[in-house]
């Protein structure tokens, strides 16, 4: 229950956190502090059941009374209602209603405003319908919810107005005059959700290795010779490449995950860009390798990976919505590629060097793979920066074109970019792995020389190999032959069994507490002994 545990905390902090960035010191002085006690139980109501990750298209409408001084929120049609609450079916006392603001006939776009939807003793308050969303696949803990408004009246003072606000008479009032620049005002705070949500699958994914990893250095299966001993786990290569490679990858994502909250919380306007697309990429690229793990983690533990004491099983169901929510995974990495062609655009326009989202590697001669790759070559991180940098570019070089031909075609720039989806994937994938292998040589690079420096060395290698490997793009598009490719694949099985001596160093440098774990990652005889069976 850890995870519900935590998502109902991130869950308040997203009221809170609401409050503290869309408000201004009205907000703060009256709904913070009650916040933090939990006299007040706030929820978020974005979602809505037509409208998820497409905020601005959202169909709750608010509009201004000035005869009163109020805002009447009001549920037009099924699919307006607020869906996927969290705390909302049976706790939340107020919320952050996520509406199109109307002010005499005309629409300002999306705003946040806060209105009470329970009182004191739990009740739901008049012209408000609840409902729970029903049983889910996991993180039943959290009781999402549904909401619809009937004509809710609240006071003007309860639209949260950092960016907009609405004076007594009924005037619309922002220092932003752009509806686009004010609607990307608006929703930059809500970059936390998916820094979070990055931490938290990384942390997920290390407990899940780091119990898989234990079990397979005392459990045995099989003997090579006849009445020979039975064979460790993890001394099966096949069993080595199914999860160390995963670990490798868990330590460049943890490195990049470090990385993510200093950007983070150094952040300026000017940076809110660059902080949405990181976490934006980060975000779908970390939970979708913390299923993946979870699952491999789940069958490499085999029969005892079913058993919910131990764990990784229930993990899968509780954190499987991380792909969903605060964005779904896909629609995040077409908006790190529609921002990366933003910036290929006006480097072309202005004839100015690439400068910002580390496309600087873009001002440079063009990388060269080598016709032969030897072991040194393959290990070396001068080589396996250029080969990502090396797809990264061309990708982002052949999207601009695509796009640029389906223009010419008559095609709108909206519907081109659609079509290019492929691409589109392609480079948000290029540009996550090639952002993550340079924060891992970063970090490599603070490491005094030792045997710490040389396991981050064969890590590093692995995580670079696997990503050659792993996309297709590589072959596709001609950056490595087929005799590349399996020079790379051999060399992953040489790490592999280079790394298998420090696996139980390397997930214990994770700091994981053993309540954390889970009983096959200690004595997996002793947890199903006789004598733990509860009589």
């Amino acid at each position: 229950m850890l995870f519900v545990a935590l998502t109902s905390i991130w869950l308040l902090k997203n009221w809170g956190g609401a409050i503290q960035f869309f408000g201004t010191k009205r907000h703060h002085d009256k709904w913070l502090t009650d916040t933090e006690n939990y006299v007040i139980k706030g929820c978020f109501a974005m979602s809505e059941l037509g409208h998820g990750s497409n905020v601005r298209g959202i169909e709750t409408v608010t509009t201004y009374d000035s005869n009163t001084g109020e805002f009447v929120i009001n549920t037009p049609c099924e699919s307006a209602q607020k869906y996927w609450i969290g705390g909302a079916a049976k706790h939340a006392t107020h919320t952050i209603v996520f509406s199109q603001l109307n002010i005499n006939g005309k629409n300002q776009g999306v705003h946040a405003f806060i209105a009470q939807i329970r009182d004191a003793d739990g009740n739901v308050c008049p012209n408000i319908r609840i409902a729970d969303c029903g049983h889910k696949i996991g993180l039943n803990g959290v009781d999402n919810g549904r909401i619809w408004f009937d004509n809710v009246r609240i006071p003007r003072e309860n639209l949260l107005n950092s960016v907009a606000d609405v004076s007594p008479d009924g005037k619309y009032l922002s220092a932003i005059e752009n509806p686009d620049q004010r609607f990307a005002a608006f929703l930059a705070p809500l970059t936390s959700g998916r820094v979070n949500i990055a931490l938290a699958a990384i942390y997920s994914s290390k407990i899940s290795l780091a119990i898989a990893i234990r079990y397979s250095l005392t459990r045995r299966a099989f003997s090579v010779t006849p009445n020979g001993p039975e064979v460790l786990l993890l001394d099966y290569p096949s069993h080595q490449r199914r999860l160390l490679p995963l670990l490798a990858k868990t330590y460049a994502m943890s490195f990049a995950g470090n990385d993510l909250k200093k950007i983070y919380v150094k952040r300026t306007p000017e940076f809110n860009k660059i902080v949405h697309v990181i976490s934006s990429a980060y975000k779908a690229t970390f939970t979708w390798h913390n299923m993946r793990t979870l699952q491999e983690c789940r069958e490499a533990c085999g029969g005892q990976g079913l058993k919910t004491e131990n764990r990784i099983g229930h993990m899968k169901s509780e954190y499987d919505v991380q792909s969903t929510f605060e964005g779904d995974n896909n629609v995040l990495m077409q908006q790190v590629s529609k921002a990366l062609l933003a910036e290929y655009i006006a480097a072309k326009k202005r004839n100015k060097p690439f400068k910002g989202m580390g496309l600087e590697h873009m001002n440079n001669p063009c990388p060269v793979i080598p016709s032969q790759l030897t072991s040194s070559t393959l290990r070396c991180s001068k080589f396996q920066n250029d080969a990502l940098c090396l797809r990264e570019r061309d990708l982002l070089n052949r999207f601009a074109a695509e796009i640029s031909q389906y223009q010419a075609q008559g095609e709108s720039k909206e519907y081109a970019f659609i079509l290019s989806y492929q691409l589109a994937e392609d480079l948000g994938r290029a540009f996550t792995e090639r952002a993550l292998l340079q924060t891992f040589i970063e970090a490599e690079a603070t490491v005094p020389a030792g045997s710490l420096k040389d396991i981050l060395s064969l890590l590093r290698s692995m995580y670079a190999l696997i990503c050659l490997e792993e996309d297709a793009a590589f072959l596709r598009y001609g950056y490595l032959s087929t005799d590349h490719a399996a020079a790379v694949r051999k060399e992953v099985t040489k790490l592999c069994s280079e790394v298998r001596p420090h696996a139980l160093a390397v997930v214990s440098s994770f700091g994981i507490p053993g309540a954390f774990l889970s009983p096959i990652a200690f004595n997996w005889i002793d947890a199903n002994a006789w004598s733990s069976v509860q009589h």
